[in-house]
């Protein structure tokens, strides 16, 4: 799965990377006058909100599905114990509405609240075989990147890896975890997919002019490694109006050099407190316009997760990001801190 960054196998898997990393990602001021989009607490329970609570009679037959390993894998019946192993999946698996079915989760799942109540069994590269074995899944939802995978299918176990890169991988994975599932797609995959791009396009909307064409650096971890105009965190960007001052030849998630930084002179820089614990020792940073001008969004721990995980939240990553863009854009003056 090459969720992050190749050279980095760990950085492959989007949401296990990202807490494993402990990437802390979230703006810490509040929305701008003139930016009054859908709040990021009404934003962060969107996907979830709306979910039904299913029950087997209300479900459909599972289809046969194609993972991305290429192995084709159906359910007989929709699933009563599943394990995820990739809070991407968890958190899609609540938002079908299928979250009181799950039994157990990776250490890094930790939303909605209720999954944290679940047995962990280790992490989503490299689990405990034994505790996942021991729960007795009908299926079991990982990262094409996992080790776990081949073992947990020879002893038996039906076992699907499903990949994101982009913004239309989110959108597939959705389909195909609601096949999988026997989910009715309008009430499932289409209703998430629905809900994610509205709250997309109101936070759109109720961005101010003056950040339109902002050109924005938004490095995802020490390294620096950067997201890139195909990744979608770069592709949000995208939709906020915004201009990525990584390349899009560049990839997805390039690892960048720190005078790329200085040549490039972004006007809004957004980075996690890791991140930024790295940052201040590039060379030349306290020389960077952004840096002077106050222009540096650090975001925090628990929102981090919706941006740098590719599910059902990217609603309130939007809402995050373009949080930073109205209080740090240029033209107005930098919030103290």
């Amino acid at each position: 799965m090459a969720l992050f960054f190749a050279p980095r196998p760990l950085l492959r898997l989007a949401l296990a990377w990202a807490a494993a990393a402990g990437l802390a990602l979230v703006v810490g001021s509040p929305m701008a006058h003139g930016a009054q989009a859908a709040s990021v607490d009404e934003l962060r329970l969107a996907p979830f909100a709306n979910a039904p609570v299913w029950k087997d009679q209300n479900l459909v037959t599972p289809a046969a599905i194609v993972d991305d390993r290429g192995r084709k894998v159906q359910l007989a019946k929709p699933p009563q114990r599943i394990v995820s192993l990739l809070p991407s999946l968890t958190e899609s698996t609540c938002a079908l509405g299928l979250c009181d079915r799950l039994v157990g989760v990776d250490r890094y799942s930790d939303w909605p609240a209720s999954v944290k109540k679940l047995p962990v069994v280790g992490g989503g590269l490299d689990p405990s075989v034994e505790s996942v074995v021991a729960l007795k899944p009908d299926v079991v939802l990982l990262s094409d990147a996992s080790k776990a995978a081949e073992r947990l299918q020879a002893l038996g176990l039906k076992v699907v890896a499903l990949d994101v890169k982009s913004k239309a991988d989110i959108h597939r994975v959705l389909g195909t975890l609601g096949q999988l599932l026997g989910v009715p797609q309008a009430q499932g995959a289409d209703r998430v997919w629905r809900d994610l791009e509205s709250g997309i396009d109101a936070v759109v909307r109720d961005l101010p002019e003056r950040t339109r064409h902002t050109r924005v650096y938004f490095e995802v971890s020490r390294g620096p490694y950067a997201a890139g105009p195909q990744s979608f965190i770069g592709e949000t960007l995208t939709q906020l109006g915004v201009d990525n001052v990584v390349p899009a030849e560049l990839g997805p998630f390039p690892r960048l050099s720190p005078e790329f930084l200085l040549r490039a002179q972004p006007d809004v820089i957004m980075l996690g407190n890791r991140s930024m614990q790295a940052a201040t020792s590039y060379p030349g940073w306290n020389n960077l316009q952004a840096v002077k001008a106050g222009r540096v969004c650090v975001f925090s721990d628990e929102e981090s997760y919706a941006i740098v995980r590719p599910g059902p939240r990217m609603a309130q990553a939007a809402a995050l990001m373009a949080r930073c863009l109205a209080d740090k854009a240029p033209g107005k003056p930098a919030v103290a801190r």
